[in-house]
């Protein structure tokens, strides 16, 4: 809990993790027979801030984004999912106040056994990763 109420002072917001539908497990789904879904999950609170200052040539910016472990476990069990590294890895793009990013790794923090934060390393998505 008092993850949360420091993401939330410190300017929290929301993201959105677009993840695809649990239909796609399928031999049909395989074989392009059955259309994938998409949804948007809204986690919250979450920071962000920038990794490294400017892109370098060809280079996208690399973001960190600071996820509250309660908000995730809500939707890991809304989704009926096995953990938070199955919510991440469904996890198509990340959406932070209209612009779209890509998780390259994640990482937990913990306390007493417990998470209570997860750190996503963002990068920029461009038209040809969404």
């Amino acid at each position: 809990m008092l993850a949360d109420a420091l993401l939330r002072t410190v300017a929290g917001t929301t993201a959105l993790l677009r993840v695809t539908g649990t239909n796609t497990a399928t031999n049909q789904a395989e074989l392009g027979l059955v259309t994938t879904t998409f949804a948007d999950v809204v986690v919250s609170p979450v920071v962000m801030r920038k990794l490294r200052p400017t892109s370098q040539d060809g280079n996208a910016s690399l973001w960190e984004l600071l996820v509250s472990a309660t908000g995730v476990e809500q939707q890991v069990n809304a989704l009926s999912l096995s953990s938070a590294q199955s919510l991440f890895a469904m996890t198509l793009a990340v959406t932070v106040t209209g612009q779209d990013y890509v998780i390259e790794s994640v990482a937990s923090s913990e306390a007493f056994g417990k998470v209570y934060l997860y750190r996503l390393l963002l990068r920029e998505a461009g038209q040809q990763a969404v």
